[in-house]
């Protein structure tokens, strides 16, 4: 059912429903204050009376017809248009004239107060009252209830027909108004049924109604198009990414994998292999399944840094994991020394895997490389802050690297020839400074000798807890 027809038949039940109630409500009022008229009325002329009747009850308690029949007739002249009953102590009738319900019983009841009587159809407004005297009694006064009239009847079935007018007339008005209200609706239904899916939230501009329902119902629809061409990104990216690393898995596994089965081939063919020579084969073999090991581990935490979602970042002290991985660094390379004194808390908005990923890489690539050949490796760590930035910097004392290979050893698969890493380490680290808003370079170590390596990150702010990651990551297929 359309909503404009609902609200049609919604109206069309409830003004008539309203119509009634605000005409009983109306005519108990009316009602009320006749009634209260009418009851001053009979009070006021009760009191009128109550002289003459107090004279006739005497005549009758006196057995004086001449004066009683005197009286009578002048309290019947007083009472004009209301009924009388005059009644003595002892239930004789002493008086009675006008109209009044022609059963004493019903009316014999009433004490107190006016009330009203009911009978054959018609209601009577009573008031009694007590005579006092040298003859005590009763006096009645009735009176047609007014509340009851022919005019409030009349009143009560125009009430009637108004409610049966209402109904169809306040549905046919309420059709047209909510037609005309939920024209917008139609236009927004429209528009969305005519939208083609792969233009997303570019193709459905919100545009003003100035009905603030339609409005927040527009807007609710473009973020949710936004949002939909953001998944629909991400999905892509992510198809991307699998497509990536299955082709540089495939590539780079090729040359590891010929060689391990050319090793696995000299061990069948030749089972009489001499021991060191078997020895040298099978040390080839575990040398190249560290390699395929390392290789397709760098690759899945590649493809993880590619699709990391804005949820895994919060607050961290980078100081903390700065101090855990130069721990760790020192467990894994007894022989090397790692110094990282004199740290002090510096907070960033970060992912913790990742930044734990870029500390593990720079130091296992110092650890590896900062060294000169017999001499044991030595890597001293600093953090800083600087203009609102954490610099984090890895010197080593190595040979170097040249100039103009500085920015290319953060490319994917590069290494150098005698090098036994897959060639993904510092891509991870550049990944991982990108996601986070920050670089990494590489220069010349203070002193000149060896290596340093530089990561800036922006310190956490208060007034942006938050980061904005890359609009496009493909770290996997070579690209960023």
């Amino acid at each position: 059912m359309k909503l404009s027809t609902r609200i049609a038949l919604s109206v069309t039940v409830v003004v008539p429903l309203l119509v009634l109630g605000a005409g009983a409500l109306l005519l108990g009022l009316v009602g009320r204050d006749l009634h209260a008229q009418q009851d001053t009325q009979l009070a006021d002329r009760a009191a009128a009376i109550a002289p003459d009747i107090r004279a006739l009850l005497t005549a009758d308690h006196g057995g004086r017809p001449k004066a009683e029949q005197n009286q009578s007739r002048k309290v019947l002249g007083d009472t004009l248009d209301s009924g009388v009953r005059v009644t003595a102590t002892d239930g004789t009738v002493v008086l009675t004239g006008g109209p009044q319900p022609t059963d004493p019983a019903r009316t014999a009841r009433t004490t107190g107060g006016p009330a009203t009587v009911r009978e054959r159809g018609r209601a009577w407004r009573v008031l009694t009252v007590a005579v006092d005297g040298n003859a005590p009694g009763t006096l009645q006064l009735f009176a047609p209830a007014v509340a009851d009239g022919p005019q409030l009847t009349a009143v009560r079935r125009r009430v009637l027909l108004v409610a049966l007018l209402a109904a169809p007339v306040s549905g046919l008005l309420a059709l047209g108004l909510a037609h005309r209200a939920t024209g917008s609706l139609r236009r927004l239904s429209r528009r969305a049924a005519e939208l083609d899916p792969r233009a997303g939230a570019a193709a459905f501009a919100p545009e003003p109604s100035r009905i603030a329902e339609v409005d927040e119902l527009t807007t609710a629809i473009a973020l949710l198009l936004s949002r939909y061409d953001e998944q629909a990104g991400r999905t892509a990216q992510a198809l991307d990414s699998a497509r990536s690393f299955s082709s540089a898995a495939s590539h780079e596994l090729r040359t590891p994998l010929m060689s391990m089965r050319t090793d696995l081939d000299v061990l069948a063919a030749h089972p009489d292999l001499p021991a060191e020579e078997r020895a040298e084969v099978v040390r080839d073999l575990r040398e190249d399944h560290a390699r395929l090991q390392e290789l397709l581990t760098a690759l899945r935490t590649l493809a993880q840094g590619d699709l990391v979602e804005v949820s895994a970042f919060g607050p961290l002290d980078l100081a903390e994991l700065v101090d855990a991985a130069a721990g760790e660094a020192r467990r894994r390379h007894p022989e090397a020394t790692v110094t990282s004194g004199g740290l002090t808390e510096l907070r960033v908005f970060g992912w913790e895997g990742g930044l734990r990923i870029l500390l593990a890489n720079l130091l296992t690539n110092a650890v590896v490389h900062g060294h000169r050949p017999g001499e044991p490796a030595t890597i001293a760590v600093g953090l800083r802050a600087e203009s609102g930035v954490a610099v984090l910097t890895v010197d080593d004392a190595g040979p170097g690297i040249p100039a103009p290979e500085r920015q290319a050893i953060f490319h994917r698969f590069h290494r150098r020839p005698d090098s036994p890493g897959s060639g993904l380490g510092l891509t991870l680290v550049a990944q991982q400074a990108a996601l986070h808003r920050g670089s990494v370079t590489a220069g010349a170590a203070p002193g000149g000798a060896g290596t340093r390596f530089e990561v800036r990150l922006p310190l956490l702010r208060t007034d942006a807890p938050t980061v904005e990651l890359p609009v496009r990551r493909d770290w996997i297929s070579g690209h960023s």
